[in-house]
């Protein structure tokens, strides 16, 4: 039997059914507050989503701070990084947390090796012999 997931005690079913401002009551302060100040925003995006999915449409935005709410979990929405929109598949354990927090804005960064000049030793190696 698959264990059922709950959000503060709360499940899926209770959290959809909830308006964003009784979410708002289960998050953590900074979030609370976030969603609080960001609702009528967060509602025009899901309302957004709606219209976008009625017609077979990908999800993108720029809106990395937009809350996860409970009727985004499921979807695969495209949040910009900064070049392109990298497709994040919202779950639940996704809830109250932000978009922008799942899309890394800078690559990771990965040395090569030295290049001939580089270090002392390899100074006096010519580059190629003739």
């Amino acid at each position: 039997m698959a264990k059922q997931f709950l959000f503060y005690g709360k499940t899926m079913e209770e959290l959809k059914s909830m308006p964003l401002q009784e979410f708002a009551k289960v998050l953590r302060s900074r979030q609370k507050r976030s969603l609080l100040r960001r609702r009528e925003e967060i509602e025009k995006f899901l309302q957004k989503i709606e219209k976008k999915l009625k017609n077979n449409k990908k999800i993108k935005t720029h809106k990395r701070s937009i809350i996860i709410t409970p009727q985004m979990v499921g979807l695969e929405i495209g949040v910009y990084n900064g070049k392109e929109f990298v497709p994040v598949k919202i779950q639940e354990k996704m809830l109250g947390h932000y978009l922008g927090e799942f899309v890394l804005t800078r690559k990771r960064l990965q040395h090569s090796a030295p290049g001939v000049g580089a270090t002392r030793s390899s100074a006096s190696v010519k580059a190629k012999p003739k």
